[in-house]
């Protein structure tokens, strides 16, 4: 199978990668705007070699057939996010339509596209189910509502072409090796104390997180390409989320981490406060996905690799 990967230097894309490597049964064409730094990741992870592996520029992307493409492409990264939210739309519907563009000539190939949890709106008091509706706040948008605007505007143009295979996957938390510390959140500020003998600091409020096994993601993405013909969207859930201080707990124990509950503490929300950020909505069973791993076997597995 030739699968092409938009956005190869992200933090999912890269996992995706080495899951595809190890198991050596895809031809994997490569796509970012920093060929260098593709190049770099595949040396640091052994495949820089692969005669299965090819970097490709975007500007490539038409010019070769695939069985499956894989949209990774987004803004990740919490300050960048915060500095440019006009570049949410644009980016997300410039390579949507790359994709979609191809798929109107290569009309078996299958999309899966990375959308988000965040496509259901701002309300995450509880977890959301089958049930739940999208809640935006029409009359008064704000800024923390952009992110999930731009992946329900994109989910609902995907739902239009029934007949083109397109799978979205909502993803809600994610943890590997690859994450990038710069980044703002949970576990990289939890790494980044550790590695620079800092004191964690944190509200009191607890909050639950959902992190899927890297193997699990994969597993998924395997179980949406055997299906004949699909469009569809599917939640992205572990085996069972994980508390805040059931994770902060873990490395106290395990790795010496140094906290502090202060309740002045106001964490940085992009995309709005999210105190249970996880799903209930299993739909991915009935297409035979079921997580191997909860979220702190994936926490505790791949942190190995980054302490």
């Amino acid at each position: 199978m030739r699968v092409a990967i938009l956005g190869a230097t992200s933090h999912i894309a890269k996992s995706l990668i080495l899951e595809f490597h190890k198991t050596g049964e895809c031809e994997l064409y490569l796509f970012a705007r920093s060929l260098n730094s593709v190049q770099s990741f595949l040396e640091s992870i052994g495949a820089a070699n692969s005669l299965l592996i090819k970097i490709k520029s975007f500007s490539e992307f038409s010019d070769n057939d695939y069985e499956a493409v894989i949209n990774c492409v987004g803004i990740g990264n919490k300050a960048t996010l915060a500095n440019e939210f006009s570049s949410i739309f644009n980016i997300t519907e410039m390579f949507d339509d790359l994709v979609l563009t191809y798929l109107q000539k290569h009309q078996q190939t299958y999309y899966i596209n990375f959308s988000s949890g965040a496509a259901y709106g701002v309300d995450f008091s509880v977890p959301v189910d089958v049930t739940s509706q999208s809640k935006f706040n029409l009359n008064s948008i704000a800024d923390s509502e952009y992110y999930g605007i731009a992946k329900i505007n994109s989910e609902a143009k995907h739902r239009v072409f029934k007949q083109l295979n397109i799978i979205d996957l909502r993803v809600f938390g994610y943890f590997s090796r690859f994450i990038d510390l710069n980044d703002k959140y949970l576990l990289s500020d939890i790494i980044n104390c550790l590695k620079n003998n800092l004191v964690f600091v944190t509200g009191p409020g607890t909050i639950v997180r959902d992190f899927v096994h890297p193997q699990d993601l994969f597993s998924l993405i395997k179980a949406c390409l055997k299906v004949n013909q699909i469009n569809d969207v599917f939640d992205v859930y572990s085996a069972r989320p994980a508390t805040k201080f059931e994770i902060i707990d873990h490395f106290v124990l395990h790795h010496g981490l140094k906290y502090s509950v202060e309740t002045s503490y106001v964490a940085l929300n992009v995309t709005g406060a999210k105190d249970c950020y996880y799903s209930n909505n299993f739909k991915a069973s009935s297409i035979g996905y079921e997580p191997k791993f909860s979220s702190m076997d994936g926490i505790k597995e791949e942190i190995k690799f980054l302490l």
